[in-house]
């Protein structure tokens, strides 16, 4: 097969799009070979390779690149788009779509998912670092709850800054969940839209108490 090679020009507009930039395309494992040399804002990648490996490369590099550039700058309406398991790889945690989003939820944040894409108002760093947090709350509680259980637990205790333990013995409390002898698990009496939205208006009356 014929060797060719290609030249294309990527303009960042900062070191912070360069070095995401560049992590992304360390990552990337292609047949091409990609050398990239670059004067401040200009990157210039060399693509080397059959004619087939390089299109596919070139179209993986312009991925890459709108993929940094809607995490790091927000749209007209304030949003940045992000892939959600680039969150996860980032955060080194996961946890469930619908818990990241009524978390985001609770905390004020526009936030919609839309083909495996999270939408948000919350800023790249702050998402990670929420996600990591949520990841170590549910190691903490993962054996003894039900998947329902959580997602209501999860968001509260990062909203409201409890241990979720403590989150877990209020809506018993509250009769909104109980231990079930021969599951070895909490679990939820009421459905989880009811058992969080009482258990938030319990939480928002302790603080206007305050």
């Amino acid at each position: 097969m014929a060797r060719a090679k290609k030249v294309i020009t990527i303009h960042v507009r900062d070191d912070r799009e360069k070095e995401e930039f560049m992590r992304e395309l360390q990552r990337l494992r292609l047949p091409a070979f990609i050398y990239v040399h670059g004067k401040l804002n200009d990157l210039k990648i060399n693509v080397q390779g059959t004619k087939e490996d390089i299109r596919e490369a070139i179209h993986r590099i312009r991925e890459i690149h709108s993929r940094v550039r809607a995490k790091l700058y927000p749209d007209k309406r304030g949003l940045y788009r992000y892939t959600i398991d680039d969150i996860f790889r980032d955060a080194g945690a996961s946890v469930s779509t619908p818990i990241l989003v009524k978390t985001l939820q609770l905390l004020g944040e526009t936030v919609e998912v839309r083909e495996g894409e999270l939408v948000t108002s919350m800023p790249w760093e702050e998402l990670v670092s929420l996600t990591g947090t949520l990841g170590g709350y549910l190691s903490d509680i993962a054996l003894q709850t039900t998947r329902q259980i959580r997602e209501v637990v999860l968001p509260a205790a990062v909203a409201y800054d409890l241990d979720p333990e403590e989150v877990i013995d209020l809506l018993v409390e509250l009769g909104l969940a109980e231990w079930k002898e021969d599951k070895f698990k909490y679990e939820l009496v009421k459905n989880k839209e009811q058992a969080l939205e009482m258990l938030i208006n319990h939480l928002k009356g302790e603080e206007n108490e305050d």
